[in-house]
């Protein structure tokens, strides 16, 4: 089992009132699966995202990563996976940034990310700064990011959002493909289309899964 979220809410007060983010979140997730998370609007999918991400806390439940209950986790185990990009970082060091954080030689950390800039033909962009791309530019690049450490999980909040169509069935072939060796990835997508090539679809409304 990677994770477990058992009996999770999480609340906000708003004017003297408890509004409820998720509600009774139970879900298991077993290493290897591909789980799409669909739901409108204000549903809870990027909160529960998060969530499982460990980028945000939750009111009650409990959350178990790897058999260890989440609040015992210590920091240095949490992802180091900021969202966005480093504004004063170059693609090319943004992209090392994760290689150098698991202490990766020089020589060995320039190849990595050769070959990730080739991989998503971004070579040309090497040199640019994140403001210098278009969305999609700086989307691709922080989709190369996350994968460049080869990580065990990846939390993907609408992976192809800013893509062309393209671009976008690229990312979804090549999570495919990482799913396929071993890597568990959770999505959330407003597409039936990517959400179809996931093992298993979450739907949540209203903070709950229905």
């Amino acid at each position: 089992m990677l994770l477990q979220l058992n009996n999770i809410f999480k609340w906000v007060h708003s004017g003297g009132q408890r509004f409820f983010l998720l509600k009774d979140i139970n879900l298991e997730v077993e290493e290897g699966e591909f789980i799409s998370v669909m739901g409108p609007s204000g549903s809870g999918k990027s909160t529960l995202l998060n969530v499982i991400g460990m980028l945000d806390t939750f009111d009650e439940g409990e959350y178990n990563f790897l058999d260890e209950s989440v609040h015992s986790l210590k920091e240095k185990h949490r992802s180091n996976l900021y969202k966005h990009l480093l504004d004063d970082l170059t693609v090319k060091e943004n992209l090392e940034m994760p290689l150098i954080y698991k202490k990766i030689k020089g020589s060995e950390r320039k190849a990595m990310v050769a070959d990730m800039l080739d991989r998503f033909n971004i070579v040309g962009k090497k040199d640019l700064f994140p403001a210098q791309l278009s969305g999609g530019q700086q989307q691709l690049v922080g989709v190369a990011r996350a994968l460049i450490a080869n990580p065990k999980l990846i939390l993907a909040d609408e992976p192809t959002g800013n893509l062309n169509s393209k671009q976008g069935e690229e990312i979804m072939e090549l999570f495919k493909q990482l799913n396929s060796e071993g890597v568990t990835i959770i999505q959330v997508t407003h597409s039936e289309k990517n959400a179809e090539y996931g093992s298993r679809v979450i739907n949540l409304l209203d903070g709950r899964m229905v």
